[in-house]
């Protein structure tokens, strides 16, 4: 793990040389697809589309970014951080507009799985990048502070897109899905001068006890966070004004949780705060079940979007500083990639298996399974934190 040539001591993370423009560069990326995010499932419910193609929107856009994410790391060595992200970031925002012309579900697919090739670069770019520009020992705060820079960006970007959606101006919506992420080609020009990766023996592969846990636990978390953002508009949708809060307190809490790691990851040592966060996580699914029980309770849901969001992000940050250290310098790519392919697979699967149980036994079973998930991964994390904090 190191920093690109030029770059500070350790100590200042807005100090040290690329890191508040990676910051910036997340926040327009992020700020961008998470605008869409519950509103495409939301204009392809309300153009008669079931609960199943509404999830299917995240799952396709998920998919295509997974399998981007794939072949990321070989495409960071070829042609470098500035050109991965620029392509990324056209591919997500332009592809926007074409929701003026519909939101049908065929062509909204169609859509999502272009946006996804695009978000599949920015995402394990943007991730590795930071490797690449932290020193070690303000690592964990460094990841920490590109999840605040990620969490502000959505915890205004989801409420406003679903209100301005909600009172029927989707025009303008689909139009800053692409223009926001177009901001960050600005931010890309700006970045010091990277080295192209090195290749990282057969394939760059990381062990498997190192994926374990983190992988498992975010694929899992991120599975309950895409039924959330997918599906909880839906099943509070007389309620649209709770729903909207609700995601937004999401994002702040996800803010708290991913820098609270971070610093504890930097004083402590990786690892440990994984089952507190999963522990978390799991008591927030199990409050969103409880409020959209019938005319449910705001209560719950806000509740549920705080004790579900800090478990999130503490997840988040954990999962990245344990496969980034684990990892090595030379593997960060491969690192990054598998961190985000279990968050988007996760988020892809989620929206996907859980808009089904919502067809088929309702939201309630919706958050109940999520929660039930999360908990059995809390026992493989317990099995091995304390080796690998050691």
């Amino acid at each position: 793990m190191g920093a690109v040539s030029g770059a500070t001591a350790p100590g200042g993370l807005w100090r040290t040389r690329g890191l508040p423009v990676a910051f910036l560069m997340g926040a327009t990326t992020f700020g961008g697809w998470s605008l869409l995010l519950p509103v495409v499932p939301l204009a392809i419910s309300q153009a008669g589309g079931s609960d199943a193609l509404a999830g299917a929107s995240t799952a396709i856009f998920m998919g295509t970014t997974v399998a981007t994410q794939l072949c990321t790391p070989t495409l960071l060595r070829s042609w470098g951080y500035r050109w991965v992200l620029a392509v990324g970031c056209l591919l997500l925002g332009l592809p926007s507009l074409a929701f003026l012309v519909s939101t049908e579900a065929v062509p909204a697919l169609i859509i999502s799985a272009v946006r996804g090739i695009g978000f599949g670069l920015v995402t394990v770019a943007g991730s590795a990048l930071i490797g690449e520009l932290a020193p070690k020992e303000i690592l964990g705060r460094a990841t920490g502070a590109q999840g605040i820079a990620i969490s502000l960006a959505q915890m205004v970007a989801l409420p406003v897109g679903l209100a301005l959606f909600g009172r029927g101006q989707s025009s303008l919506v689909f139009v800053l899905g692409a223009l926001v992420p177009l901001l960050s080609i600005a931010a890309i020009a700006a970045l010091p001068s990277i080295p192209r990766p090195a290749r990282a023996g057969p394939r760059g592969r990381l062990p498997f006890g190192l994926l374990l846990v983190p992988c498992l636990a975010m694929v899992v978390v991120a599975s309950a966070y895409g039924g959330v953002t997918s599906l909880l508009p839906i099943a509070v949708e007389d309620r649209a004004a709770a729903a909207g809060i609700a995601l937004a307190v999401v994002s702040g809490a996800i803010l708290v949780g991913r820098y609270g790691a971070g610093a504890l990851a930097d004083r402590i040592g990786h690892g440990r705060s994984m089952v507190p966060a999963l522990a978390c996580a799991t008591l927030g699914a199990g409050l969103f079940a409880a409020g959209v029980i019938g005319d449910g309770q705001v209560g719950f849901l806000i509740a549920g979007a705080v004790a579900f969001g800090l478990g999130f992000g503490a997840c988040q940050n954990e999962a990245l500083v344990w496969l980034f250290t684990g990892a090595g310098p030379s593997k960060l790519g491969a690192a990054s990639a598998a961190w985000n392919i279990s968050y988007d697979a996760g988020t892809g699967i989620g929206a996907l298996v859980l808009g089904v149980v919502a067809q088929n036994a309702g939201y309630t079973w919706v958050f109940a399974i999520a929660a039930a998930a999360i908990a059995l991964v809390i026992p493989v994390a317990w099995a091995r934190a304390d080796r690998v904090a050691a």
